[in-house]
């Protein structure tokens, strides 16, 4: 189906991206899942190519503009990887990086955003705590001013790349209950009082580390809240649009790679004499696949449009995340049907996948809170 968005530089991109995907990732895919790590070096190689850098300027090693369908290609294709735990892995600074160059103090700009851009450095958003992680305004780490500087104390979980990160953006209450009172703060590791554990066992993302973060009294300094006190919720809340659409994007990517891999075993596979793609029930199973594959893509196109037109459709975003998630959930489930038992070995892209399902639809908003923030975004 012909992208009416598609130009020369999203085009160059994408071409750019799938080979190095297909090149960097996919034959590594496996032993980086089952080593639950990857490699260092695979997030400077993402970040020269400038995935990181997207409304970065370009004194801090950015791209200098931003497209919001260069940053879905981006995800895309990593999604289409079938390696949702190395994408994960090299991912996690995203959600990380925009509030920084927003918020933090230009010497800490100046001192650590290049690095982070490049993939010299990891950095990690921590948002969800034990308690609780879709209700941010219920946040109960907590920051309290005393002279210079900020005294920090309570715990985060399920941060993605929160072991290896090297400075975090961590939320805290500064005030009273409720959203008001939560406020940003740009915490680096090896603060004392600073502690993190893994989480393990996960279901999947197994080549991602996911830590749980501790702060004992940990002092950072004043000059380290980002952004106004106070003022932390809203900029959670904008910063989870953009989170949204890379999660749609790299579900989009992970739903064309199930129908691919449907499709060239149902045709090289035979049963009853023929091939498999030629009964009946296997194609309606495709074509339904293709369908939800084809909604997804054009609704992505469409919001992008509007993220840069300057309008930010956060009622569609919702939809659109949730939406996603069930085809996914569905195309996936359909993919290992197709494969049978080769489906259910670990191996392949839709084994991966299948397994990585669950975590596209919690991570970023789960599909409750989504329906649920569309709706009172609908002003019901």
């Amino acid at each position: 189906m012909k992208n009416p968005f598609e130009t020369e530089a999203r085009r160059a991109f994408r071409d750019t991206m799938a080979r190095f995907v297909a090149t960097e990732i996919m034959p590594h895919a496996d032993v980086w899942d089952e080593a639950g790590e990857v490699p260092w070096e695979l997030h400077a190689k993402v970040g020269a190519l400038g995935a990181f850098g997207f409304g970065v300027p370009e004194e801090y090693g950015g791209l200098g503009f931003d497209d919001c369908f260069l940053r879905a290609i981006y995800h895309e294709e990593m999604g289409r990887s079938g390696a949702g735990g190395v994408a994960a892995a090299v991912n996690g600074r995203t959600i990380s990086i925009d509030p920084i160059r927003k918020y933090a103090a230009p010497d800490i700009r100046e001192r650590v955003l290049a690095d982070i851009v490049a993939g010299r450095k990891g950095s990690s958003l921590a948002i969800t705590e034990p308690s609780g992680g879709s209700d941010v305004a219920a946040m109960k780490t907590r920051a309290v001013r005393d002279g210079d500087h900020f005294v920090l104390n309570g715990s985060k979980t399920f941060i993605t790349g929160g072991m290896k990160s090297d400075c975090f953006v961590v939320g805290a209450r500064t005030g009273g209950e409720g959203l008001h009172g939560i406020s940003l703060f740009f915490v680096e590791a090896g603060m004392e009082g600073f502690l993190r554990t893994p989480l393990a066992r996960k279901m999947g993302w197994w080549a991602s580390d996911t830590a749980t973060l501790i702060f004992d009294g940990v002092r950072v300094p004043a000059k380290n809240l980002m952004g106004e006190e106070g003022r932390g919720f809203i900029a959670i809340m904008n910063n989870f649009n953009l989170e949204r659409v890379g999660l749609i994007a790299g579900s989009l990517g992970m739903m064309k790679a199930c129908l691919e891999d449907s499709i060239a075993w149902a045709r090289e596979r035979e049963t009853f004499g023929r091939p498999l793609i030629r009964s009946q029930v296997i194609r309606h199973k495709i074509a339904e696949m293709s369908a939800r594959i084809d909604a997804v893509e054009a609704y992505l196109n469409q919001i992008c449009w509007m993220v840069n037109e300057h309008e930010m459709p956060v009622a569609e975003i919702s939809k659109a995340k949730f939406f996603t998630t069930k085809a996914l959930e569905y195309v996936a489930s359909e993919a290992v049907q197709i494969m049978g038992g080769a489906g259910y070995l670990r191996g392949n892209r839709i084994e991966r996948i299948y397994r990585e399902v669950k975590v596209m639809a919690i991570g970023g908003g789960s599909e409750e809170i989504m329906r649920d923030l569309a709706v009172r975004q609908m002003g019901l």
